[in-house]
């Protein structure tokens, strides 16, 4: 009785294992784990901690530097007439002392190096995501292309019996009989086509979310793009929304904080150093020495230095806001082109499914009740059939490159 309850228990966990396996992820899990998980994504929060600890350690002085040694000490062999030329042991301690304007300018300076790096993450993160989504679609349209194959199959495969059945009579010719079976493998050839873009867009997910390249995956084949184009497609909010833009602020900043910096090579710097003297001859007292220095940055041959950095910097900052407004003007064009041809796109699909899959349906239909009723060969039938396959895979492949499409305007909307 005991070992019956366990093997129920057993044949119990497995389905539910099976299904916890087989569980449906919505596209906006995968891309949220894309964006905890993705070991690219990880590597740019490094490199902004690493300039964050770069900032701290440009706060740090320099090293004091410590001394021993003889002053005013006789060569020997020397004739020495008073205690007082004997010379002395000196020991010596110097310091420099930054400017504290410096050191702030320098540090904001290396910080703002890291909010340039978290900008680049954003740039990679919508990238990815781009990528997500169309394997995503394409997992789906693949699964469509199954079923269209799968479902006009069984219209060949009927086809193929009706003419095994005929031949024996005279009825329908032998060569019917190999076309049908040609096109019946043909069929299953498309299907195991489209079962391989299944497995890279499954292998090529499972990668970008940092799992294992075979994890068993099963998404949403329900969950369809949907496009939303923006009304108001002004720089103003594209500046606010791509990643690309804020990119591009985050650096201009950055080198402005860098030409700070650069003009407080200007203000001077300090340097402490303190002097003993321990007299070798014991008639004369000890003595110390203490001296402060003070930089002079502003002479003119150490000026041109920072000065011409300066100049440099400036034009710099002067070309890249340039650029800044060259980008956005050129994704205003861009996207506002996008959202002419998506919705031309979307025309075209529409017209293919309301008018010319359901009349190629009809003759299909047609051509085949004729058939059936020995008014019609076999080959009549057969072109038909693969004209309205043809055209339900065309269908398919222009959704393809809608959805694609709207990805990409998506991608440039939010770059």
């Amino acid at each position: 009785m005991r070992t019956i309850k366990i093997i129920a228990l057993l044949l119990g966990f497995f389905p539910m294992q099976l299904l916890a396996q087989q569980q449906t992820i919505p596209l906006d899990t995968i891309l949220k784990r894309i964006d905890e998980d993705n070991p690219l994504l990880k590597s740019y929060a490094l490199k902004a901690e690493s300039y964050k600890h770069r900032a701290e350690a440009g706060t740090a002085w320099m090293a004091p530097m410590i001394g021993a040694g003889t002053f005013m000490t006789p060569y020997p062999g020397q004739q020495v007439m008073d205690d007082s030329d004997k010379g002395s042991i000196m020991l010596q301690l110097e310091q420099e002392i930054p400017n504290p304007a410096k050191l702030r300018a320098q540090q904001a300076y290396a910080a703002s190096k890291g909010d340039v790096e978290l900008a680049g993450r954003g740039i990679a993160l919508n990238t990815l995501k781009a990528r997500a989504k169309s394997l995503y679609y394409s997992w789906i349209i693949a699964r469509q292309r199954i079923s269209v194959l799968q479902e006009n199959g069984k219209t060949m495969q009927m086809m193929k019996k009706i003419e095994e059945i005929r031949y024996p009579y005279n009825r329908s010719q032998l060569s019917g009989v190999y076309r049908a079976g040609a096109k019946l493998e043909e069929n299953a050839n498309m299907i195991r086509m489209q079962e391989g873009e299944i497995a890279k867009a499954k292998a090529w997910l499972n990668t970008l979310m940092n799992l294992p390249a075979r994890t068993t995956l099963a998404i949403d084949t329900t969950q369809l793009p949907e496009f939303r184009p923006e009304l108001a497609m002004d720089t103003l909010l594209l500046a606010g929304q791509r990643k690309d833009i804020l990119q591009m602020e985050q650096n201009i900043r950055s080198m402005q904080l860098g030409v700070k910096a650069m003009k407080s090579q200007a203000k001077p710097d300090f340097k402490v150093r303190i002097d003993h003297m321990s007299p070798l001859g014991g008639m004369m007292p000890k003595a110390y020495s203490v001296m402060g220095m003070l930089s002079i940055p502003v002479a003119p041959w150490s000026a041109k230095m920072y000065k011409s950095e300066v100049k440099a910097m400036n034009y710099e900052i002067q070309a890249m806001a340039q650029e800044r407004v060259g980008m956005l003007q050129e994704s205003q064009g861009m996207l506002t082109g996008m959202q002419y041809e998506i919705e031309s796109m979307q025309k075209r699909i529409a017209a293919m499914e309301q008018k010319i899959v359901p009349a190629l349906k009809k003759t299909m239909e047609a051509d085949f009740v004729n058939y059936q009723e020995n008014k019609q060969d076999a080959m009549a039938v057969m072109s038909s059939w693969e004209a309205l396959t043809m055209m339900q895979l065309n269908v398919l492949d222009e959704k393809m490159k809608w959805y694609q499409m709207i990805v990409d305007y998506e991608k440039e909307l939010y770059r």
